[in-house]
């Protein structure tokens, strides 16, 4: 059974996913509402019916026996007791004696047999009262009629008397029984409260591996992808969705990139055992730099990888997934830029906007640890840099400087135009490093090794002091401080790099 409800989430949409998502967290509220509602009227209507019903017998006795108190005033001495009186004590029995409950099931047999009789004794009571009232005191029945009277307010107040001690001892009993019920109730409540609690993280857990865990695995993979290392592990997803899509057309575009770059570098191998000896020179030796840096750039042009991104993405907007739209969007452009970008340089905005979709990502990753800024002095679309320069050096600091804390922490990019310079820093407020790890860096990079000095970084070292004589770059770091990489970029005709451009 629990497989086959597996298999059977695992075939749904996530448009039909987040729907049932959200029609069980709607059930959970309600059903948390409506036991409030019954504790309520557990713990408050429930006692208020006992003291009502208290109330209204109490008020019935009282009202017989000042009617029967004020009725014998009035046929003593009519002088000085008015009839007003007389007719306000009455009206008072009246009202009381209709506000009597008749509810056979909130009664029981006995107290509603007792309402019964005294209802019909105050009637026939009613009567003879009214009847006496309208005799002359001289009529010959008069005094045998007074007294029927006297008896039948006896019997009332007697009747009314023992309705409210039966009234009393039946609150009294139901009061007992919901105390001894009441006592459970906060217990109850811890309990429920913890199903409902431990429902709704569950629901969140399985909704996250099904959505969030999967593009997660991919955006892991990109990354590697970005550093070359295209044979790593399959993105695994046992979705049959749109996600499950994704993944097997990410896959299947991995490995045969992969087997392109492969056949690129063994192709750049044997040209460079034939031209030995031709390499050695400064000119030759900056073309072959170049065709490097293009080799490493000229990868095969996706587009089924890319429309099937753009497909997903568009799914995504129509079951109004707008947070997975914008994941699927950003994981778009990131594989886009690195794979078809052919220029060595590019402006300055289009390097800002793979960092910003880079940086989502990354936060959609590790949430509120991770923040950056970004403040730029300088004109985005006349200033050009070499491409593929901010995101290895973003990721760099992500990697070794903000991910090893714990805390994360915060990225900051600011771009400047100095003394006829372009100057970006690009700095990080996490683990830093200590004085000799800083110095072994700075001579790795001096030397140009790649290989101990990261390839992102070395290649970006090595390309700016190839481009630009006159550039550099240098990387400041203090241990549980942060790091920051300063390049310099100068502000010139550089017709031999960037086509004939003007750096502003």
């Amino acid at each position: 059974m629990k497989q086959k409800i597996r298999e059977a989430w695992q075939s749904f949409t996530i448009k039909e996913k987040i729907g049932i998502f959200t029609g069980v967290e709607f059930l959970i509220i309600l059903l948390s509402i409506l036991f409030d509602i019954w504790v309520l009227k557990f713990s408050l209507i429930d006692f208020n019916g006992i003291l009502q019903s208290n109330a209204v017998s109490s008020e019935l006795v009282q009202a017989v026996e000042r009617e029967r108190e004020v009725f014998y005033q009035y046929i003593r001495d009519p002088e000085h007791t008015p009839y007003d009186l007389l007719n306000e004590a009455m009206g008072e029995t009246r009202r009381a004696a209709e506000e009597l409950p008749s509810d056979y099931s909130r009664l029981g047999e006995l107290r509603y047999a007792e309402t019964g009789s005294f209802q019909n004794l105050y009637e026939v009571y009613c009567q003879e009262r009214d009847r006496l009232l309208a005799m002359e005191e001289h009529s010959p029945d008069y005094i045998s009629r007074l007294y029927e009277v006297y008896d039948m307010q006896n019997y009332l107040h007697k009747y009314a008397q023992t309705l409210m001690t039966d009234t009393l001892m039946d609150g009294n009993r139901i009061y007992r029984q919901k105390v001894m019920a009441l006592v459970c109730v906060p217990f109850l409540v811890i309990v429920a409260g913890a199903l409902l609690f431990f429902g709704s993280v569950n629901l969140a857990v399985v909704m996250n591996h099904a959505i969030i865990h999967p593009i997660m695995q991919m955006v892991e993979a990109a990354q590697k992808i970005a550093e070359n290392e295209f044979f790593v592990e399959d993105v695994k997803v046992e979705n049959q969705d749109e996600i499950g899509e994704l993944a097997h057309a990410f896959n299947k575009m991995k490995y045969a990139t992969g087997e392109y770059i492969l056949a690129l570098e063994e192709r750049r191998e044997t040209y460079d055992l034939l031209h030995e000896e031709e390499m050695k020179k400064l000119e030759t030796e900056k073309r072959l730099e170049l065709m490097q840096f293009e080799l490493l750039k000229n990868q095969m042009n996706p587009h089924f990888l890319f429309n099937t991104l753009n497909v997903i993405g568009g799914m995504a907007n129509l079951e109004e997934a707008e947070t997975t739209e914008k994941m699927i969007r950003s994981l778009s452009a990131l594989l886009r830029y690195n794979l078809r970008t052919t220029e060595v340089e590019v402006p300055l905005e289009q390097e800002l906007k793979v960092v910003r979709d880079y940086m989502y990502l990354q936060q959609m990753r590790f949430g509120s640890r991770i923040s950056y800024e970004i403040a730029c002095g300088a004109d985005l679309q006349m200033m050009f840099v070499p491409s593929f320069t901010f995101q290895p050096l973003v990721e760099n600091a992500i990697i070794h400087g903000l991910s090893p804390k714990e805390e994360g922490g915060k990225i900051r990019i600011r771009i400047y135009q100095g003394t006829g310079k372009l100057k970006i820093n690009i700095g990080d407020n996490g683990i830093g490093m200590d004085e000799a790890a800083l110095s072994r860096l700075r001579e790795r990079l001096l030397r140009g090794s790649a290989d101990q000095s990261g390839i992102g970084l070395g290649n970006i070292s090595e390309r700016i002091r190839t481009m630009y004589p006159e550039g550099g770059i240098e990387i400041y770091s203090k241990k549980n401080a942060g790091t920051v990489v300063h390049i310099e970029i100068p502000l010139e005709n550089a017709a031999e790099w960037g086509g004939g451009k003007a750096y502003v």
